[in-house]
């Protein structure tokens, strides 16, 4: 028996290094994702994610990997599809309450923060599974551009351009090497794109691009080859 198989059970137990396997897991199923990036431009956040169709019979339309979430507020998935949507359910609540409660839209890193502590009691609890998927939720309020990763842990961060999913440490990589700040909104675009292509292998791919601005979301798609 592997050591680690008295602890991989129930996500209330540490390991006696500090791990909980079901968390790390959960992360396990978010890079067996597809390649997710967000890039942050002068007025906005791009959103592009790989769509990876693995039957000519697939309706392209019918796999959405990028949601809106507010007006001004929007997020794209890597991980498992169906976790993610009752994520975005739950942050489309959130945002919903803070508009009746307060009458103003909610800012993104609040949201975020929502999310991520919904996220980290699914670690707490015995009889629950952690979320299997990532979500970067980006977003442009009265405090400026925001982008956020998430993880399957509850953690969150805040970035300038970031990926998740298989692709992630390649991504991370190119970006590392060519962003600047300030870009512009089809720079952002193009970069996201060409942080995809160098991530993942050669072939025609069909990608999603969300657009978020002040004046909401704006999503279309695009083939690219490599």
């Amino acid at each position: 028996m592997k050591p680690q198989m008295a602890y991989d059970r129930a996500i209330t137990v540490f390991s006696p290094d500090g791990r909980l396997f079901q968390v790390e897991y959960a992360r396990e199923a978010v890079k067996r994702g597809t390649t997710t990036v967000g890039v942050k431009f002068k007025n906005g956040v791009a959103l592009i994610v790989d769509k990876r169709i693995t039957s000519r019979l697939i309706e392209p339309n019918s796999i959405e990997k990028i949601f809106k979430i507010d007006d001004h507020i929007g997020c794209a998935t890597s991980g498992l599809v169906a976790d993610a949507r009752a994520l975005v359910e739950r942050a489309r609540l959130e945002a919903q309450i803070n508009r009746l409660t307060y009458e103003q839209p909610i800012q993104v890193k609040a949201l975020a923060k929502k999310i991520c502590d919904f996220k980290q009691t699914y670690t707490q609890y015995g009889g629950v599974r952690p979320f299997g998927t990532a979500l970067l939720i980006g977003g442009v309020d009265d405090t400026g551009v925001h982008l956020f990763a998430t993880d399957p842990s509850g953690a969150m961060m805040e970035y300038k351009a970031t990926a998740e999913g298989e692709g992630r440490e390649s991504a991370i990589e190119y970006f590392e090497k060519n962003y600047e700040e300030n870009l512009s909104k089809e720079k952002a675009i193009k970069m996201g794109i060409s942080a995809i292509s160098y991530a993942t292998e050669k072939g025609k791919k069909h990608v999603e691009i969300g657009i978020i601005t002040k004046k909401g979301l704006e999503k279309r798609e695009k083939i690219i080859e490599k």
